[in-house]
């Protein structure tokens, strides 16, 4: 085997399917709006000049962009390439100990993908059959870490801060990690839990609400001493991570909220139309507060189990131009 005996193995984390030409692509949950037009004129606008030089070493103008907007200092807010590079650093940053992390057991399928990748143990926690979270399934147990995704994906469903900031209480000695890649779609952030919390750190994204999922541009907010940690680590891997192009879109989409409340306003109602429509249709929608919906029907064929039905679904929709997952 030579050097592979070496090689640490995962299975990585599948993402939706690419396709090319004209479809109506819902796979990946992006949205169906150009980002606003301050951030094309900040990127028509930028100084070619900067490209041969290093951007903004803790892409300062960014974090203040975000500090200003969500009323925290800027030594409170980290920035990274995406949500996903910012949960990555997470992970190797607040779960360094022997206890398993807990994440529910239908979830963001990236997270036991990252702790595979660094060896953390990590446990699933089942979900109530309704699909919603039981904070009793995360208290008295021992653990290393929490992430909870809020709005839950795939599901859509959204726990009340009542029951996020129970989970929080319950375990004050560990890091819990709240995932809002989607809460801009509906529901109340876990942020106004800060002030009560040291051990909470929520995440964010501007892939999706703010329509700028090829910029890559995901942040944390958290209490200061958190991140600083993750600066730490941050620059002890590599000190520039979001690149210039990037920075200036992400202050410039900040800045632009007229845009952003129209474009989250029209996403929401076509989710509401659309679960009413699938609804008449028999299928079974769940209460989603993201913006895609997840669904089931009982109508299959006869001798055709769920999983086949729901292939031909995909297929039938992929053969008309529509992609889902």
């Amino acid at each position: 085997m030579g050097y592979e005996n070496n090689v640490r193995r995962v299975t990585p984390y599948t993402p939706g399917e690419q396709p090319n030409g004209k479809v109506i692509k819902l796979n990946t949950n992006e949205s169906p709006y150009p980002p606003s037009p301050l951030v094309e004129k900040a990127l028509i606008d930028m100084d070619s000049g900067l490209l041969r030089k290093y951007p903004e070493l803790g892409s300062g103008s960014l974090i203040s962009a975000l500090a200003g907007y969500y009323g925290v200092d800027e030594d409170q807010v980290f920035a990274g390439v995406g949500s996903d590079d910012v949960l990555s650093l997470c992970f190797l940053t607040f779960f360094n100990g022997s206890a398993p992390v807990l994440f529910p057991e239908i979830t963001y399928s990236f997270y036991d993908v990252w702790a595979d990748v660094y060896g953390i143990p990590y446990r699933t926690v089942p979900l109530r059959e309704d699909f919603t979270l039981d904070p009793e399934a995360f208290k008295g147990k021992e653990n290393g870490g929490i992430v909870i995704a809020n709005p839950n994906a795939p599901t859509g469903l959204l726990e009340g801060l009542d029951v996020i900031e129970d989970i929080i209480s319950s375990n004050p000695d560990v890091m819990v990690i709240v995932d809002e890649a989607y809460i801009d779609f509906g529901g109340e952030s876990a942020l106004s839990l800060l002030k009560d919390h040291e051990n909470l750190l929520v995440l964010r994204t501007m892939s999706k609400s703010r329509s700028l999922a090829g910029m890559r541009i995901g942040y944390a907010i958290g209490n200061k001493k958190a991140i600083k940690f993750l600066n730490d680590v941050k620059y002890a891997v590599n000190s520039y991570t979001l690149n210039t192009p990037s920075i200036l879109a992400g202050k410039a989409a900040i800045e632009d909220e007229a845009y952003f409340r129209d474009t989250l306003n029209k996403i929401v109602n076509t989710r509401e139309r659309t679960k009413k429509e699938l609804k008449s249709l028999g299928f079974e929608v769940l209460d989603s507060m993201t913006n895609f919906v997840f669904v089931s029907h009982d109508g299959v064929l006869e001798g055709e189990t769920a999983s086949e039905f729901a292939l031909r679904v995909y297929e039938t929709l992929k053969e008309k131009g529509i992609f889902v997952r």
